[in-house]
């Protein structure tokens, strides 16, 4: 049961249903407690442990009927009664011959593994018996790593190796055997039902391809997209961006939601301790340790959205204004000539792509003077820069010749915990033609290539577990 268990938990991973190894192990405990028997009751005790979300649980319930559905072999067990009398009938002499032929019908070996060695698959598909016929495939599949097929293209592959598997040499020497013994109408009657086992199996085989890779194109195009320079994303990808975007805030703020606590162990409040016991007559039943709380970061965020650069600051606002559950006191300004705020503005549009869009129309468009901007910011937002504000600036530090100001982030430097530049250029453009970086970067604490959602991802993420 574990490696089915297994599959199950891997089948809900490529439906974007997040299984932790600890919930894993929860699950297997899960199953040891209320059993096979009841498949209702199994289903709803996995749930509870699995899924977290009701988008998590209807696509839960869903992969758990897909997964454990045995409707593979529905063919009606009258029919096969009606087939088998009427083949009784028509070859009763020569089934009586057939134990001369070698096999007597019933081979027991040459179909290796789990059909050879446990199972009779002439047999099984002479009597129609759907319960070990089932097992006989779930054991062929699993010997056969099914759960590892990912292409459309193997559909084929592994319906031959799992037909092997449950016994096809033998069934195929019996089907020789028979016509060798003149006994025709046998011979064919297992042929058909050979090929109704291939069809069978295939079907087998294309449900689980489903379940393993439902959502495999979606997700190599979502490693695609999250890897490629933003500068280069076409406009038609826009909208999957957005989302991929919002799926990686979500799992940040997952990950960030609660507000974490330091134990400093080791260090015993006794003032609290002993004020907590006093009902106790001084009697330490509660032990209170002195806690470093570490709270949710402070970020200002200055954008350049002049060019290229702008598709770059539209995606990290949208990162930063997707994170207000962990990270509420986000201040944000753009420019490309004078740099103006545009806290107020995300805080008035629900829409946060109307937001952005509104954002770079307002303060894009113009000559691009870092100098300029710095001063605005100055004039705007130093006076609340403090020991716990992060600074972040996104931009090419291209100035056009002109002035960046770099005693004026210098300052900023001064007064805030981090400045962090992101550049969207390689490193070995910085520096080139009217690139400032060589005299802004002494003013930061980290000066990084910044490109991608991933980059962003990992900037963002970096913020949230490093601020205090």
């Amino acid at each position: 049961m574990t490696e089915v268990l297994g599959d199950f938990i891997r089948a809900l991973r490529s439906m974007d249903i997040r299984v932790s190894t600890s919930e894993a192990i929860d699950a297997g405990r899960v199953v040891g407690v209320v059993g096979l028997d009841d498949r209702m009751t199994l289903r709803d005790a996995l749930s509870q442990v699995l899924a977290k979300s009701e988008d998590e649980k209807q696509a839960f319930r869903e992969t758990f009927d897909r997964f454990f559905a045995f409707d593979q072999f529905k063919r009606r067990q009258a029919d096969n009664d009606a087939g088998e009398a009427a083949e009784t009938d028509e070859t009763g002499e020569a089934r009586e011959g057939e134990g001369d032929s070698g096999n007597g019908g019933s081979p027991a070996g040459g179909g290796g593994g789990a059909g050879g060695e446990r199972y009779d698959l002439v047999a099984m598909l002479e009597r129609g018996d759907q319960a070990q016929m089932q097992m006989a495939l779930a054991e062929a599949a699993r010997q056969e790593r099914l759960n590892e097929i990912r292409l459309f293209t193997q559909r084929g592959m592994y319906t031959r190796r799992i037909m092997e598997a449950m016994g096809l040499y033998a069934l195929e020497d019996e089907v020789m055997a028979r016509e060798r013994a003149g006994n025709e109408a046998g011979a064919e009657r297992l042929r058909e039902l050979r090929e109704e086992l291939r069809l069978q199996v295939r079907d087998y085989v294309e449900k689980q391809l489903e379940l393993f890779t439902a959502n495999a194109g979606r997700l190599l195009r979502e490693e695609v997209l999250a890897q490629m320079r933003l500068s280069n994303i076409d406009y038609g990808d826009m909208k999957f961006m957005r989302g991929l975007v919002r799926k990686m805030a979500k799992r940040l703020i997952a990950l960030h939601s609660r507000r974490r606590k330091v134990d400093r162990r080791g260090v015993l409040d006794m003032r609290r301790t002993i004020r907590a016991n006093v009902e106790y007559d001084g009697l330490f039943f509660h032990t209170i340790w002195k806690t470093k709380k570490v709270d949710r970061p402070k970020v200002m965020a200055i954008c350049d959205v002049s060019g290229s650069v702008a598709q770059v600051s539209g995606f990290l606002l949208m990162f930063l204004y997707s994170l207000q559950e962990v990270m509420p006191r986000v201040r944000s300004f753009a420019f490309s000539g004078g740099l103006g705020e545009t806290t107020d503005l995300f805080k008035r549009e629900k829409n946060l792509e109307e937001a952005i869009r509104e954002a770079l129309h307002c303060h894009g468009g113009g000559s691009t003077d870092y100098g300029f901007a710095f001063a605005d910011f100055e004039r705007l937002a130093m006076d609340d820069i403090d020991h716990r504000t992060t600074v972040i600036i996104l931009g090419d530090a291209r100035s056009n010749y002109s002035n960046p100001r770099g005693d004026i982030l210098k300052k900023i430097h001064a007064r805030a915990r981090r400045v962090i530049w992101l550049n969207p250029e390689p490193k070995g453009l910085w520096n080139s033609g009217d690139s400032e970086m060589k005299r802004l970067a002494p003013y930061c604490d980290k000066a990084i290539t910044c490109a991608s959602l991933k980059d962003l991802e990992r900037v963002v993420s970096e913020l949230l577990r490093h601020a205090s």
